[in-house]
């Protein structure tokens, strides 16, 4: 079936209908993506334009839907252990957490498809014993990457960085059918929560926690957007808690209650409990 071209004008109402619904700043340079993504709901829903898409969407008698373009529109590729270093200072942290007696809590905040929440609980469960009590959150505004992230199966490529100790004691290699493949162990499934959050809106009541990673996401918002996103983020945070962002980003004139500690790690004042 031959489909329609996205026009300049209907690819701006997408970029606002994203905006609005996540706070990402798309460029134009995106507008082929957005063709691509949205073209088979296109087929679909039986319509022939982008804009009786957008016009479907705004009407508020589809919300399956309007969350299906969420979906579509905000989903990205990740792997395990991505930006190693990050997963050096969770271990310290954690083992410091231990060393006081305390439990140690800690949150992917855009956690995509699942593998960073996954990345996480494998390092506290190999450098935590069973005296200390650990959990992680994963969340994202993506219901669909939110249901492959429970299953915890994905494509063994995306583990190329995942140590060999590690892979060999929480994964488990897909044979036959599933060559290929690898499934998360169910016992560090049952460690990771998952949960629907939208950054963009005020939070649920979430934390405290001891760190948060919310990496590679704020490249797609606005300075002001990615205030707002700090600050509710910061709230989440004990004394002391530690804020992990993308190597490629930074929180120069984003947010004055956290202070560098390292390149891309951001601590809260204060000392907790």
């Amino acid at each position: 079936m031959l489909r329609p071209a996205i026009s300049d004008q209907e690819f701006a109402q997408f970029q606002r209908f994203i905006f609005d619904a996540a706070g990402i700043s798309m460029s134009g340079a995106k507008k082929a993506l957005v063709s691509g993504r949205l073209a088979k709901r296109l087929d679909y829903c039986g319509l022939g334009s982008y804009g009786e898409y957008f016009r479907l969407l705004s009407s508020g008698k589809a919300e399956d839907e309007f969350q299906m373009a969420v979906d579509l529109l905000t989903t990205n590729e990740t792997y395990f252990f991505r930006e190693g270093r990050h997963f050096e200072v969770l271990r310290e942290q954690a083992l410091a957490a231990a060393d006081r007696g305390r439990e140690f809590h800690v949150w992917s905040a855009a956690c995509s498809s699942g593998e960073e929440p996954y990345s996480m609980a494998m390092t506290l469960a190999d450098c935590l014993d069973k005296r200390t009590r650990w959990n992680v959150l994963g969340s994202d505004i993506s219901t669909a990457v939110l249901a492959r992230a429970r299953r915890g199966h994905y494509p063994l490529e995306r583990a190329r960085l995942v140590p060999r100790p590690l892979l060999q004691r929480f994964c488990l290699k897909g044979t036959g059918e599933q060559e290929g493949t690898l499934l998360v162990s169910k016992e560090l499934r049952s460690q990771v929560q998952f949960a629907q959050v939208n950054l963009n809106e005020e939070l649920p009541r979430l934390g405290p926690f001891d760190m948060v990673f919310l990496r590679n996401v704020m490249i797609y918002f606005s300075k002001e957007t990615k205030r707002e996103v700090v600050r509710r983020i910061a709230s989440t945070l004990r004394p002391g808690g530690m804020l992990c962002i993308g190597h490629s980003e930074s929180l120069h004139d984003i947010s004055g209650e956290l202070r560098p500690v390292a390149p891309s790690v951001y601590r809260k004042p204060g000392t907790g409990a």
